[in-house]
């Protein structure tokens, strides 16, 4: 009798806490009964629990708990096409949240959140396409990025709704070219780039030759003025000099005829190894012979 007891007793306890489950923060709860989503009986949508204590039928309804917390999918960066048919790798993030768990249940094969992510991802990556598809490259980069996100998110908002599912933000992190693109724009870049140089360059030249040709010209004038101006300095300065020399033969010709002598004898003898042969008697020596015969006398 005892041992019926205890066997009552231990099957009571069982079913207590069989009947009793604890819904978390953050989760929400539904009941499945013989493989159905339970439904309320006058409004016909799904029962959902809130976090807390709360009880069921043992063992024929089963509880399903499911993540009501705002989820991110980052998934691998994908390949996209633009209008102007130039490949594109995007990379994005998804924020999304169940916000119908029954439809949610059933359409991701009991809850499955990495079926909800890739079902996810094909439906929010062919709403990108679509707005890549429409878009030339510098319309994305140049401004449009932010419309391209509204209008992926609000495409993605509607194809999600079947699954139960509400997107809340689309976001493009980062967008690059294929390395095989990048090689070749750079390539482009490159040639135009080198293309302007030698154009510089050769403007550059042009100008320096202008520049230079200009100078010389500037130069030669210059030199011919100031060659001309030496010559007419000259010229006047000898034609002081002669005036400087007739004033001055003018007031005592036998002096200055004497004073030129004395000249041109210093001249001719001035480095001490010079010859010269002459007749003792010849005008040169004028003034040497009158000296003499001074001396004689």
């Amino acid at each position: 009798m005892k041992n019926l007891i205890a066997i009552i007793v231990v099957v009571l306890v069982a079913l207590g806490l069989s009947s009793v489950y604890v819904v978390k923060e953050g989760e929400r709860a539904i009941l499945i009964q013989f493989g159905k989503v339970e439904r309320d009986a006058e409004t016909g949508e799904a029962r959902v629990f809130e976090p807390g204590l709360h009880f069921k039928i043992p063992f024929i309804e089963t509880v399903k708990r499911l993540d009501a917390r705002l989820q991110t999918l980052d998934g691998d960066p994908d390949r996209f096409v633009t209008s102007e048919k130039k490949d594109l790798i995007v990379d994005t993030y998804v924020m999304w949240r169940i916000n119908d768990f029954s439809t949610f249940y059933l359409s991701t094969n009991g809850g499955n959140k990495l079926q909800a992510e890739a079902l996810l991802t094909r439906r929010i990556n062919s709403g990108l396409r679509s707005e890549f598809g429409s878009r030339t490259i510098s319309d994305i980069v140049s401004g449009e990025r932010d419309e391209l996100m509204r209008e992926a998110l609000i495409k993605g908002a509607e194809s999600a709704s079947d699954l139960g599912v509400e997107v809340v933000d689309v976001r493009v992190m980062q967008i690059n070219l294929p390395n095989e693109v990048s090689q070749s724009i750079y390539q482009r870049m490159r040639a135009e780039r080198q293309a302007v140089a030698t154009e510089h360059r050769s403007e550059g030249r042009e100008q320096a030759e202008f520049i230079r040709a200009d100078v010389d010209a500037r130069v030669t004038v210059m030199l011919a003025d100031a060659k001309r101006q030496s010559r007419e300095l000259r010229g006047e300065g000898d034609a002081q000099a002669a005036k400087i020399y007739a004033d001055a033969y003018s007031q005592d010709p036998e002096f200055f005829s004497f004073i030129r002598s004395m000249e041109a004898y210093t001249k001719s003898f001035e480095s001490g190894t010079d010859v010269l042969v002459l007749d003792g008697k010849s005008d040169f020596f004028k003034y040497l012979q009158d000296m003499q015969g001074q001396l004689e006398d």
